[in-house]
């Protein structure tokens, strides 16, 4: 906790240090960072690319997160780097503790998404997103042991998202819909394919939010795992979630998650923190 509470100073000194985002951009349109270093929500990727680059512009995030639910604890800093609002480069660096078992798990995720088509306001075509991740399990004894076929493997997905600025309500509303292969088992954290399945099958992720101000929204994301190891049953993952943009330099989000069955044990229910800043 104290590297955490270290972590976050540290941020919130670069966001108010004077480095400035992007000025082109509306407040938020670059989303928050999600688990795996991408631009989006917490759980889920989204179309949006990262900080608040323009057609001429290059800029990034750094940020760290954390999920608690009852029996585990994912310790998130990642880190994006973004051209043109067209293309995006992250890598995170994920800790899993799994404290009822006094042992950790440690990944790496590298990703890249690229700006396919549309845009999240303006046109005819919602912002459209293609991505892909290269995960890598650097810690694997557990997951080879609980029947994981490889302890490294990649992600491809495509997301839309789009952003009504005169929405239900006389608010503003963001919906995203994600499309993913994958064979990861709990995100990747317990190695790929297993022993019901060792091949990619597609996942549905989305998302949808409010604001209640243009600083402020509130929303809900869901996404689809698939279920590859006979030891235990995997369950989807949901959560609630509050996002705070304060500026274009800092974003803070907190949600309420429900991960369901993990290596196990039911009903793993908690909450996640998330603290990012752009320049």
């Amino acid at each position: 906790m104290k590297k955490l509470i270290i972590h976050s100073v540290a941020l919130a000194l670069l966001a108010t240090s004077g480095v400035a985002a992007a000025e082109g951009r509306l407040l938020a349109t670059g989303g928050a960072t999600n688990v795996e270093g991408a631009a989006g929500g917490g759980l889920v990727p989204w179309a949006v690319i990262s900080a608040y680059t323009e057609d001429d512009e290059v800029g990034g995030t750094v940020s760290i997160s954390r999920a608690q639910v009852d029996d585990y604890r994912l310790d998130v800093t990642a880190a994006s780097f973004s051209y043109r609002n067209r293309l995006e480069v992250s890598v995170a660096s994920q800790i899993f503790n799994l404290e009822n078992l006094g042992t950790e798990l440690r990944q790496q995720v590298f990703g890249l998404k690229y700006r396919v088509a549309g845009d999240l306001i303006y046109g005819q075509l919602p912002q459209i997103s293609a991505g892909v991740q290269y995960k890598r399990n650097t810690r694997y004894d557990l997951p080879d042991a609980v029947g994981s076929q490889r302890d490294s493997d990649w992600d491809a997905y495509i997301a839309a998202s789009r952003v009504w600025l005169a929405g239900p309500f006389d608010r503003t509303w963001l919906a995203n819909v994600t499309l993913r292969a994958t064979r990861a088992n709990q995100f990747g954290l317990l190695g790929f394919g297993g022993d019901l399945n060792d091949s990619r099958k597609l996942q549905v992720e989305a998302a949808t939010g409010m604001f209640i101000n243009r600083a402020l929204a509130v929303g809900v994301e869901y996404r689809q795992k698939p279920d590859n190891l006979g030891f235990a049953e995997e369950e989807d993952a949901m959560s609630a979630f509050v996002a705070w943009f304060p500026s274009k330099n800092v974003a803070l989000v907190g949600a309420f998650l429900d991960l369901g069955s993990i290596a196990g044990a039911r009903n793993q229910t908690g909450y996640y923190l998330s603290l990012q800043a752009s320049f």
